[in-house]
This record gives structure tokens, sequence and C-alpha cells, in this order.
């Protein structure tokens, strides 16, 4: 059996394409974007004190609008499901990513107003971990 065999294939409507590529890049901004300002840090450390504060409020004009466009899409993707065939696994999974995806937003929100570098720290780590683990849950569900 081949992992990703799709039975039967097929295309997905014009509509659904538009839906799940805003999702998709929303969530290269958001998920993606914490991983690239994270491994650019260092770097950014060296340009000056005000910098790392600069470049994060920077990533915020970004970041923000894509988390409430992944909320957005996602319920325009919870909607189009039809749940009267959807497992208990499914709606299991779509529940865990629904906290993580608070989680995340939670963590990055608590990030922005930490007044440590251990509290920015912890906060980092708690919204991109729930990140990406709430995008691994998507992809669960993407079937």
């Amino acid at each position: 059996m081949h992992l990703l065999a799709i039975d039967p294939p097929h295309l997905a409507s014009g509509l659904a394409v538009v839906q799940l590529t805003l999702h998709v890049l929303a969530a290269t901004i958001w998920v993606g974007g914490q991983l690239v300002v994270a491994g650019l840090l260092p770097t950014v450390r060296g340009l000056g004190d005000s910098a790392p504060r600069q470049v994060a409020k920077a990533f915020g004009r970004l970041s923000w609008p894509a988390y409430w466009l992944l909320i957005a899409t996602g319920v325009w993707n919870y909607l189009a499901v039809d749940h009267k065939v959807a497992t208990n696994g499914w709606n299991a999974v779509f529940g865990i990513k629904m906290i993580l995806v608070v989680a995340a937003g939670l963590g990055a929100y608590l990030h922005t107003r930490a007044s440590t570098p251990r509290g920015r720290g912890i906060y980092a780590g708690v919204g991109t971990l729930a990140s990406i683990a709430a995008l691994v849950m998507g992809v669960a569900l993407a079937g």
C-alpha cells in the first residue's frame, strides 16, 4: 500500500484550492516565520540591543494577520466537513488541534508581553511547539 494513496485520485474544487492555499500560506508565515526568526536571532542580537525587539515587532506585523487568517480559514475548513461521517478519531484530533492553536496564540502573545529573557524564552517555546504540533494535527486532519 502506498503511504499517500488517495482512492480515487481527484482534484480539489477551485474554491477549495483558494481556501487551502490561504490556510497553508498563513501557516508558512506563522509557523515557518517563528522558526526563521529563532534561527536569525543570534545574528540579530549582534546588530544592537534594540535589534531583537525591532525584528520581533516587524515579524508581528506579518505573523498576527497570518494567525487570524489561519483561524478564519480553519473555520472555513471545519464548516466544509460532513460531520455525519467524521470519525471519533477525527473529532478528537480536531479538538486537540484547537487547544494547540489557542496555546500557540497565547504563547506568542505572552512572549510579546514578557519582561524577562527567561519569560520570553519560555513563552516563545510554548508558542512555537504548540504551533508545530497544531501543524502536524492539521496534516492528520487532511486525511
